[in-house]
This record gives structure tokens, C-alpha cells and sequence, in this order.
């Protein structure tokens, strides 16, 4: 039996992503753990297009709320050559009901437990509707199929050292996606590092752990970056801020090759930390903690969300400033986007601050689909709109980069540059964030899945 693994994209950009920095670690990893008796080919819709037809007996696709459209609209594509079509992913797993209107079958929660049962039942004639995964153990967890990548990814190994969080972000849906925060054998995640077969330097050289929180667990933490040091490799990852706290563990990062860490900051706004169910995150000490990792050398990438309800459009203008004094030296920018499966998404339906007339193409971390405490959804889209302009203007984006210059290492550097005029000639080329409103990109079926369910849920609580 042949299988497609399809990890759906929908642009996101005006002129498209024009570079990709890392892919998703989903279908690379489904296809690990696809029996040798089946043939799988992984397709990313962000760097190539699904095939308008294909050989392949099953296609599964895989996605999350913002892709949900471009999903459904390949599922039906290839129904009606009469493929048999799977469904999975967090959109899937939050909203089954409604993903049972466009595949034959969904897998909901985490694969490991049910992948292998589905393939089985698809290729006997006897598929099930609705496949539930449990949290399993990542003791076996399989090297992902690196060799399925495409070569456009300018980082192509991509590896999972533990899963889960321990904290319950208001918007985050890892808490109930990936329950409890397990870690995988050392040794299995060293096996991954030491893969090398691929075509260029910097993909053999980096390693990019898709984790979510990857040093919360500190006697594991020291194991795995201890193990990592003969192999002489540059590595990211993601990470709570109370790393900085840790000097030994700092040191051993840096000794290890740790060239970049993510923060997800969110918001310099008390009330709108507190929204974020983020109260260990604390203003006042930002600057002191990057500056603990820039002492190492370390590059810190940071996040932060407009459209918590403590943002006005004159404090979200603020984050440019604060930003840049706070050392940040490559931001990520995004707009509130309450996912089903979160806090923040239950306290919108149950104010009736959602935005029924708007369909699953606006949550992608860069259009509004509520309705803002302190201004009107168009003014947080253009609150955002100006932010994200002056934050990769010409101006901020060199600064960032000569003053990096000073204390990063050259691994890190060599990030930190890259990304800032990757994002900087975006601005300057005008690729802004596409803004969906009335674009017509998708029919109004899809849309109405939307409404249904807010209606739905107002009216049952």
C-alpha cells in the first residue's frame, strides 16, 4: 500500500515565504513510524504542491486551526478520485466532528499508539472512523525519516528530545495535545544528532530540537547537552526563561553548541502576562536574563503576541522600543489567536468575543478572529501591521545586527544576521502578513464550519 503525507500549508505571506528556515517535524516523523511493508512519500505544502492526482492508496494530512481550509479542500480533491483520506493534527484533534465532514478517517491525539492499527485497517478494507491516540512513552521513538525531506529547507534535521510542557500557557494547546513532559533516551536523541546525510554544511551541522520546553528538566537536560559535546554541532531550541537563572547549565549549553534559544516572552503588559496565564514571566527582567545568554554567546530569539486583553494599539507600538532595549535579537511577532483546546479560546466563546463570520484561514498568528478588549479587531490587525514594520525596518534590523556582533558567538552570529535581513527584506519588498479579510480565498462551506461550531457551543456552554 502507498501513502502520501501531506503536512498542509496555506500562504501566509503576500509574495509567499521566499525562504524556508525549518520544517515541521510531523510528517517526517509519521513516516518513521510507518511499517516497512508500506511505501511513504512526505509532501510539505509550504515547499511543493500536493500532486493534483496520485498513485498512493491512503492520503493522510496533517494540519493545524489556520490550514484547516487548504486541508479540507485537499481532502476533497482526492475523495473524489477516490482515495481513502485521513485527517490529523491539533485542528483534528479539537474539532472532530466537523473534520468527519471531509476525510474518511481522523486520528486525534498523538499518533504512536493507533498509526500502525489505522495503516492495517486501510489496507483490509475495515477503516474506522475515528482513531484515538494516547500519550505513550518515548522510549522506542523512532529516528525521524530524514532522507523524505526536501532539500529546500535550509535546516533538515529536526529532532525531538522530549514533549510536553509543564506550563498551561492561556493560548497553547500542548498542554492537552501532549499531556505530562516526557523525555526520550539519551542515547536515541544522540542517534539522531549523529545522522548526517545531508547534502549541504549547515544542515549537517545544525540541529534544531522541536521541543517545547527542552532544559525544564534539568538532571535530563545536562545528560543530553553532556552527550552532545564530542559531536560538535551548532543547536536550537525553545525554552523557558528561567534557564537564565542557571549558570552551569548556561555554560554547559554554550560548551555543547547551543547557538540560539526561543523565549515566548509574549507581552511587556502585566494584565496582558497575566491573560497569558504567564505571570513567571516578569518585565522588569528581560534585559537581565537575555543578558545572562549573551554572555554565553547564546542568540535569543523572542515572541510576543498582540491582542491580549491588558494591549491597546498604543502599548503594542511600544514593543518595537522595548524590544531592542531589552536585547532581543531576532523577534517573533504574531496576533492572539485562540485556538479550540485553550483557555483563551473558552473565555472567548463564553464573552461571545468570537468572530462567528470569520473562517479558520484567520487563525494563523497573523489576522484576528475575536473581538479585542480594548480596540476593534481591524485596529489590532493594523496595530500589528505597523508593529511588525518598525520592528524589521532597516533601521532596527541593523542595529540588532551590529550590536550581536559584539557578544555572539559566530554560529550564533551567523543566525542572528540571516534572520534579521531575512525578515528585513521582506518589509523592504513589501511581504507583509497577508490580511484575509473579504480575499475570497476559500468557498463560504468552509467558513460556515465555523460559525456552527461557535453557535454550537455558546449554546450548550
Amino acid at each position: 500500500m502507498k501513502i502520501d503525507i501531506i503536512v498542509a500549508y496555506a500562504q501566509r505571506y503576500r509574495f509567499g515565504h521566499e525562504k524556508h528556515f525549518v520544517p515541521p517535524i510531523t510528517g517526517i516523523y509519521l513516516a518513521a513510524l510507518t511499517p516497512p511493508q508500506y511505501a511513504a512519500r512526505v509532501i510539505h505544502q509550504q515547499v511543493e504542491s500536493p500532486p493534483d492526482t496520485t498513485d498512493a492508496d491512503l492520503v493522510a494530512i496533517s494540519f493545524f486551526s489556520g490550514f484547516a481550509p487548504e486541508a479540507y479542500r485537499l481532502a476533497r480533491r482526492y475523495r473524489e478520485q477516490g482515495k481513502m483520506v485521513v485527517g490529523g493534527g491539533p485542528h483534528v484533534t479539537f474539532a472532530q466532528e466537523e473534520a468527519l465532514r471531509f476525510f474518511d478517517a481522523i486520528l486525534v491525539g498523538e499518533a504512536e499508539s493507533e498509526w500502525a492499527a489505522l495503516l492495517s485497517d486501510a489496507e483490509n478494507g475495515r477503516l474506522q472512523r475515528v482513531y484515538h491516540g494516547a500519550a505513550v512513552s518515548l522510549e522506542t521513538a523512532p529516528t525521524p525519516r530524514y532522507d523524505l525531506l526536501p532539500d529546500q529547507f535550509f535546516i533538515t534535521r529536526v529532532v525531538q528530545a522530549t514533549r510536553g510542557c509543564p506550563f498551561t500557557c492561556s493560548f497553547c494547546t500542548v498542554p492537552t495535545l501532549n499531556p505530562g513532559f516526557r523525555t526520550r533516551p539519551v542515547e536515541r536523541v544522540i542517534a539522531d544528532v549523529a545522522y548526517n546525510q545531508f547534502r549541504h554544511w549547515h544542515q549537517r551541522k545544525i540541529v534544531w530540537f522541536w521541543d517545547d520546553n527542552l532544559t525544564i528538566d534539568r538532571k535530563f537536560a545536562r545528560e543530553l547537552l553532556t552527550a552532545l559535546i564530542p559531536h560538535k554541532k551548532w543547536w536550537l531550541t525553545q525554552a523557558s526563561m528561567d534557564v537564565a537563572k542557571d549558570a552551569a547549565l548556561l555554560d554547559l549549553m554554550r560548551r555543547s553548541g547551543c547557538i540560539g534559544v526561543f523565549f515566548g516572552i509574549e507581552s511587556f503588559q502585566k494584565e496582558s502576562l497575566q491573560d497569558a496565564h504567564k505571570q513567571q514571566n516578569k518585565a522588569a527582567q528581560y534585559r537581565e536574563r537575555i543578558a545572562a545568554l549573551h554572555r554565553q554567546g547564546i542568540c535569543v530569539m523572542a515572541g510576543f503576541i498582540a491582542g491580549f486583553d491588558g494591549d491597546t494599539p498604543a502599548s503594542i507600538g511600544d514593543m518595537a522600543r522595548q524590544l531592542y532595549e531589552a536585547g532581543v535579537d531576532v523577534p517573533f511577532l504574531s496576533i492572539l489567536t485562540p485556538f479550540r483546546g485553550t483557555a483563551a479560546y473558552d473565555k472567548m466563546v463564553e464573552d461571545g468575543r468570537m468572530l462567528g463570520d470569520r473562517g479558520w484561514e484567520y487563525y494563523n498568528g497573523y489576522n484576528v478572529a475575536f473581538e479585542p478588549k480594548q480596540m476593534t479587531a481591524e485596529e489590532l490587525t493594523a496595530a500589528h501591521r505597523r508593529l511588525w514594520h518598525e520592528v524589521f525596518s532597516f533601521k532596527y534590523s541593523l542595529r540588532r545586527i551590529a550590536r550581536s556582533a559584539r557578544y555572539l558567538r559566530w554560529g550564533a552570529f551567523l543566525m542572528c544576521a540571516f534572520m534579521n535581513l531575512f525578515y528585513c527584506l521582506k518589509r523592504l519588498r513589501g511581504n507583509a502578513p497577508i490580511d484575509f479579510v473579504d480575499n475570497g480565498l476559500y468557498p463560504e462551506i468552509y467558513r460556515d464550519t465555523v460559525q456552527e461550531m461557535h453557535a454550537l457551543e455558546k449554546e450548550t456552554g
